[in-house]
């Protein structure tokens, strides 16, 4: 079935906290949806943040990010005061992460206070559920306090021994009483708010990136899976090569996995992850899903990605196991990038939908990203949160791409450019499109989420208030009633 929906980061919805949450605004968006005809909403990964606020760069693949905890929902619960919100609110048009790092958690202990005298009685069933995960977090956020925020690498040698700080562990409970309780809050509001989506016909898309942060309690609990030294250094990291985009590639940092370990232990490391996402979100997109073919290996030390090597993964074994455990329909690849034959290979035996994008389709004639040339099995974007806008996109075009965009859109009488563009991904054969709100909105430069392979100033992007007025619901509806009603009028031809 034909679907469409919105790409939209949790940490881009409006509020009167200076970063989006779980509160009223999310479910005023899951509503802008409905109204609009959407069957999904699309988020980046909902994860903490700590490496220049990348949500690609959690220290743990499982925990939610404290920030999308809804200061009003915890006064609803009667651990905040009216005043000890509104104390905390910041208005502006970007994220200021420096800002919240210095407040939000003062926010939370207080809520954390009040919390402890009476805990509700699902907490210890929600600990004990989640201990798998949950206990290790826990601790590795304690043990980096105790650091003073540091990065892993940084620790002492004692602190980096895992094995010997959960003998510790009772030393730490008060600290890491605190983070259960903030990761508690998190998935209860998070699982209200998606059971109210899926209620109104939306599900939900999130996103896992292919690798574990260094600073990570995945790496420090389970350093076996990774390829590291004996001081829990990378003996090589991860990045991929340069390419048109990149004279010198992009270096990444996070430590390899060691294939080898995972398969012998019946990839259990992936598994258990994928059950627990599959339970957050209705479908799940991998980021650089080529990476499971063959990852690119850089020596560490490395000043850029040029130098590195490809090496094969396990690939057959390993989607032969998520295949007979997942079926093939709740998996988007991130199929973007340097695909070769090996890649192909691996796609076409997983058959789970890969991505197209519209703006990728005018360097050359005839490219795969033109709208004409989308297969039925994949995801349609104009763009991701990686890419410029549309609107900004369309302004760097040169003449020849320029050219090719013309004779491609054919735009109708009094229609836009990106409204356009919008339209004939829409119409295009994919089984589902994906369009960025900021393109819904004909956004320039200053609504980009994030420009790959740079610090400071991404992640940053607040979609303002106002957003869900009459003439642009009604636009996004009539456009995908016009894709709806393309499907029903093909599927009558093909009859």
């Amino acid at each position: 079935m034909r679907c469409a929906g919105i790409l939209l980061p949790v940490f881009s919805l409006p509020n009167r906290y200076g970063i989006g949450s779980f509160g009223e605004e999310a479910y005023g968006f899951i509503d802008f949806l409905a109204d609009c005809g959407q069957a999904y909403w699309q988020v980046l990964p909902i994860g903490p943040t700590i490496y220049g606020d990348s949500p690609y760069q959690p220290p743990s693949v499982y925990a939610g990010n404290p920030y999308f905890v809804a200061p009003g929902l915890l006064q609803a619960d009667g651990w905040l005061s009216e005043r000890e919100c509104a104390e905390h609110r910041m208005g502006g048009a970007y994220i200021d992460y420096a800002r919240l790092f210095e407040t939000r958690y003062k926010l939370l202990e207080t809520a954390y206070k009040r919390f402890s005298q009476t805990p509700p009685p699902d907490f210890a069933a929600f600990k004990e559920e989640n201990a798998y995960w949950l206990d290790c977090y826990c601790l590795f956020m304690v043990v980096k306090g105790l650091n003073g925020g540091k990065a892993m690498a940084e620790w002492s040698a004692e602190h980096k021994n895992y094995r010997l700080q959960l003998e510790r562990k009772a030393e730490y409970a008060d600290g890491a009483e605190f983070w259960a309780f903030v990761q508690y809050c998190f998935f209860k509001q998070w699982n209200a708010l998606k059971a109210y989506a899926n209620g109104k016909g939306i599900r939900i898309i999130g996103d896992r990136p292919i690798y574990s942060a260094l600073d990570s309690a995945d790496v420090w609990a389970n350093p076996e899976y990774f390829q590291l030294d004996a001081e829990l250094n990378p003996t090589a990291v991860a990045g991929v090569p340069p390419d048109l985009f990149s004279e010198d590639g992009q270096l990444w940092g996070n430590p390899l996995y060691n294939w080898d370990e995972i398969k012998k232990r019946g990839f259990d490391f992936w598994t258990r992850n994928f059950d627990f996402l599959f339970k957050q979100f209705d479908t799940v997109r991998v980021d650089h899903f080529r990476g499971f073919a063959a990852y690119y290996s850089i020596p560490t030390g490395s000043a850029t990605a040029k130098n590195g090597e490809w090496f094969d993964a396990p690939w057959r074994e390993f989607f032969t196991a998520l295949k007979s455990r997942y079926g093939v329909g709740r998996i988007i690849t991130e199929d973007l990038g340097a695909i070769d034959d090996k890649v192909k290979g691996m796609l076409a035996f997983c058959g789970y939908p890969g991505m197209k994008i519209f703006e990728f389709a005018f360097g050359e004639d005839d490219s795969a990203y033109l709208p004409k040339n989308y297969p039925e099995n994949c995801v349609a974007y104009t763009g991701t949160h990686d890419n410029m806008t549309c609107k900004q996109w369309l302004g760097a075009l040169n003449g020849k791409e320029r050219r090719r965009l013309r004779r491609t859109i054919k735009r109708r009488l009094f229609e836009g450019r990106v409204a356009a563009c919008i339209r004939n991904v829409l119409n295009s054969r994919a089984d589902t499109v994906i369009i960025p709100m900021q393109d819904y909105m004909e956004l320039g430069a200053a609504a980009r989420i994030n420009f790959p392979s740079t610090l400071g100033g991404n992640w940053i992007w607040r979609l303002p208030r106002g957003y869900d007025a009459p003439k642009l619901k009604k636009h996004i509806l009539m456009l995908t009633n016009e894709r709806n009603n393309d499907a029903t009028n093909q599927g009558e031809r093909r009859q």
